[in-house]
């Protein structure tokens, strides 16, 4: 049965939801939600999430929000696959998944995003962006990359020698980052940074799913 997301390839929610297919190689489909037109607040996407944001995934009869969950989803059903980006049944290696994706989610989206969304998005809807906030959110992920440096610096991966989900969850918002605004130096001024996100952005998953987010 093919796993069907809801979403659009463009926006980093259901990127992230994507490249965990992709690395696990299952089939899946997507199903477009044109939020220009408000696709995302009929009654039949509130249905499958009722905040009416996207991605949602459908598995048969089974329904799932919220990228993170949603990737965690078909990360485990397709651990069989030979991946195992989780680390589950390994206490210690999950836990330290774990606390990459709360980090990801916590410390480094607040910081990265508004540099994106000012950079990126504002112009694109006819505004000017706003320095203030993208200086203050270039100031805010310095610091987080600096604890990203001193920890790359001991380990390939941010949970350790191998590469998981705390890892690919970076993907969405790091590639707007590098690919459409002039703040990439934030990863390329920082060596193990710059290792790290060479190394994740030359996987084939990514390349696909990037190549995607540019239509």
């Amino acid at each position: 049965m093919v796993v069907k997301i809801y979403g659009h390839p463009t926006y980093t929610s259901t990127a992230r939801v994507l490249v965990c297919l992709e690395e696990v190689g299952a089939e899946y489909e997507v199903v477009t939600v044109d939020l220009t037109k408000g696709e995302h607040k009929t009654p039949a996407y509130l249905a499958r999430n009722p905040f009416g944001v996207i991605p949602a995934l459908e598995d048969g009869e089974f329904k799932l929000f919220e990228s993170r969950a949603i990737s965690k989803y078909i990360l485990r059903k397709y651990k069989g696959s030979g991946s195992d980006l989780l680390q589950e049944g390994k206490i210690e290696e999950s836990s330290m998944v774990d606390l990459g994706v709360e980090i990801e989610a916590h410390h480094y989206n607040p910081a990265i995003s508004p540099i994106v969304y000012q950079c990126l998005v504002v112009p694109a809807r006819g505004g000017t962006p706003d320095q203030k906030i993208i200086d203050a959110s270039v100031e805010a992920a310095s610091k987080v990359l600096d604890v990203y440096e001193a920890r790359l610096s001991t380990s390939k991966y941010l949970a350790g020698d191998s590469f998981t989900f705390a890892d690919l969850s970076h993907f969405p918002y790091t590639h707007y980052l590098m690919a459409g605004t002039p703040y990439a130096s934030l990863i390329t001024s920082r060596p193990h940074v710059k290792a790290w996100w060479e190394d994740m952005a030359a996987r084939p998953a990514f390349v696909k799913v990037a190549a995607a987010m540019r239509a």
